[in-house]
Formats: structure tokens, sequence, C-alpha cells
């Protein structure tokens, strides 16, 4: 890599990134190093974290792929959350966890806090979840009634508003071909709430 400057030499690690960021594509450090031209990982790594102590780009501590612009106060940043695999929407059948890449979100909450899923199944058609698309999870077990959750029931995993009736926990379908599941609060546990879905249309 020819000389330049220090400063010019971050600025066009800064406008990669950022670019990359915008595209919906964070980059890896090792990405960052064959797009300058840097002879070592460890040229990128300095540089990316150079910018991160003079406040041009975040990182979440132990994340990969995680730098993002930084955002104002309460403002919904873009975070790469990890697709874990498929959720039945329709009835249960045995939880599938298929690491299948990323999917970037805009979100007040903590990237550890998400993950995302791929629905399979038709209860929740009236709710407005369909067949293939992408559910963004909050974590969390305690959830209001009427939340959309992801929950497991024994080894099962399914997406389904969350009720309560006579001292049992009842998953509502939102499709009416389908049967509530009405199970005893110890053989369910709340994986989190439904806060996004994303389809892809064509």
């Amino acid at each position: 890599m020819a000389f330049t400057p220090p400063g010019e030499t971050r600025d066009k690690v800064f406008r990669f990134v950022r670019d990359r960021i915008l595209s919906g594509s964070v980059p890896s450090v090792r990405e960052v190093q064959l797009a300058m031209g840097f002879a070592a990982v460890e040229s990128a790594r300095k540089q990316l974290d150079a910018l991160v102590a003079e406040g041009r780009l975040e990182k979440d501590s132990g994340l990969a792929r995680s730098y993002r612009l930084p955002r104002a106060r309460g403002e919904a940043r873009a975070t790469q959350v990890p697709v874990l695999g498929t959720v039945q929407a329709g009835q249960l059948q045995e939880a599938i966890e298929n690491p299948d890449g990323w999917v970037l979100v805009e979100s007040r909450h903590r990237p550890e806090d998400l993950f995302a899923l791929r629905v399979r199944g038709d209860s929740m058609i009236e709710a407005g979840i369909l067949p293939d698309d992408l559910v963004v999870v909050r974590k969390g077990s305690a959830q209001p009634k009427g939340a959309i959750v992801v929950a497991m029931v024994g080894d099962e995993a399914t997406v389904k508003r969350l009720g309560a009736r006579r001292g049992k926990v009842v998953l509502e379908p939102a499709n009416r071909a389908y049967q509530p599941i009405v199970a005893e609060p110890s053989s369910v546990r709340v994986l989190g709430r439904v806060i996004e879905v994303r389809r892809q249309l064509g």
C-alpha cells in the first residue's frame, strides 16, 4: 500500500466501513484489510480501534461484524441480528436451530437481546405473519397478555399470541383453522416477544 498520511488512511477506512454499514453489510476486520490493501489484519484492527476511540464508529464488545455508526441518545441504530433457524406457526414441531446468517435491524435494544427466526406454517396469517417471513424477537420470558411470542412447549417451538385461562398458558393462533395450544405453565418457556416482521417480495 502506498504511503499516505495516517489521518487520510483512517478517513479512507471510515468511508469504506460507513458505506458498507449503510448498504446493510457490515464488514469484517479481514474485509477492511483486503479493501485497504493492508499487509496485516492487525493494521486494519488498529485503524478500526482508533475510529472507535475517536467516536466515529461504535462496536459491540465480543461480537463479530458489529461496527456501527454512532447514534444520538435514544435513537434507533442499525445492528446485525443472527438468524438462528426456523419456528413453526402452525402445529407444533421439534425446535430447529440452524444458524442462517444475519439480518440488519434498526432497534434501540441491545444487539445481544435480539435474534431472528424464519417462520414455517400459516397459523399467524391474520396477525400479518406469513410463511417464510422473518420475525425479529426480543429475548425475555416475562411478556404481557396479548403479545406475540416465540415459546417452547416441551422441546417444540411455536410463534403464537400469549394468553392465560384458568391457570393454564394459552398460545393463541391467528388463523381460525387452528386451535389454541393450552398447556401447564411449567411446560411452557417463553423465549421472547416478536417486535418486527420482515418479508421478501418477489
